[in-house]
């Protein structure tokens, strides 16, 4: 099993160390255009195996895309992050030149790879790789869903005073601090739903800050974040190349499903050894229902960003 992530920032970097510590595959390709720098991170990191008692063998390369041909998972996060100030809608122009160029490359030397998208803004440039490379769409996933979703259970565990690993709780929507759409009325503490532990005020509260994770960490570091966005990546990873069938929200190609067309956005589905394999439906309410179509008409208009270009 070969696995590539394209970007060796700490987004990059992160995802790489947490796939390289499950041994999630026996040869782990990291790359970036910056000479040097994935090929001392790769070099860093096979310095802890001793340490970590992992065998994975960690490859850098300062953009030579030889190096993953083979690849069965490839890991997008290259492109500018954000800063202060700054949202993910104003990274289109950059990112995506960066990205259409990284699929490229990707698939002269790896035809059969599932991509994990990462780069911003997530579900733009998921849909770019979509409609780019014209591979099958349950091969192009989008992590956005993924992370918003543990950055929900991490403020529903905040206030309810509990393990997040014991709370089941999804965003769906666009991954966007005003596009996303926590389902606090699904969320449930060990099967018990959080709303009969939670007033009403304390449950805005948590939607609230959960929309707004990203931009609070920008805020705090300067920079985005990157533990949670790389462990996110690597989750999906994982569940990829041991076919775990685990359910996460992702950005995904939408051909009717949850009232959409021609769109890539987060909703639950099933991640396998080939890719998403099915989108499972949550039956929105008619206030949830409204929400996503909204999320959805927001990602349409960054989509078109991409005509412009």
């Amino acid at each position: 099993m070969k696995v590539t992530v394209v970007g060796a920032g700490a987004v990059g970097a992160t995802c790489a160390d947490n796939i390289a510590r499950k041994e999630l595959c026996t040869e782990l390709v990291l790359l970036d255009i910056k000479e040097g720098l994935a090929e001392g991170k790769a070099q860093d990191m096979m310095q802890t195996a001793a340490l970590l008692g992992f065998d994975t063998k960690i490859v850098g390369s300062t953009n030579d895309y030889s190096k993953t041909a083979g690849s069965d998972v490839v890991v997008i996060t290259s492109g500018i992050p954000r800063k202060p100030g700054m949202t993910r809608e104003e990274l289109i122009g950059t990112n995506a030149g960066i990205v259409k160029g990284v699929c490229e490359n990707i698939l002269k030397y790896s035809p059969n790879a599932i991509i994990i998208v990462i780069s911003n803004p997530m579900d733009t440039m998921t849909y770019l790789a979509l409609t780019s490379t014209g591979l099958p769409k349950n091969r192009i996933i989008g992590m956005g869903g993924t992370l918003d979703s543990s950055r929900f259970k991490y403020q529903l565990s905040q206030h309810l005073g509990c393990s997040p690993a014991d709370l089941n709780a999804v965003v769906v929507g666009g991954h966007g601090d005003t596009t996303m759409i926590p389902l606090i009325r699904y969320a449930t503490w060990n099967s018990a739903p959080v709303t009969d532990f939670l007033s009403a005020e304390q449950q805005q509260q948590i939607v609230n800050d959960t929309m707004v994770g990203g931009a609070t960490l920008t805020k705090l570091i300067g920079t985005s974040a990157w533990y949670a966005p790389g462990a996110a990546g690597a989750a999906l990873v994982e569940s990829i190349v041991r076919d775990q069938k685990k359910l996460f929200t992702c950005c995904v190609s939408l051909d009717g499903e949850y009232g959409q067309k021609d769109i890539c956005l987060g909703v639950p589905v099933t991640i396998g050894k080939n890719g998403w394999e099915k989108i499972i439906d949550f039956k929105l309410n008619a206030e949830e229902q409204a929400a996503f179509n909204k999320s959805a008409d927001a990602v349409r208009n960054m989509n078109d960003v991409l005509k412009t270009l």
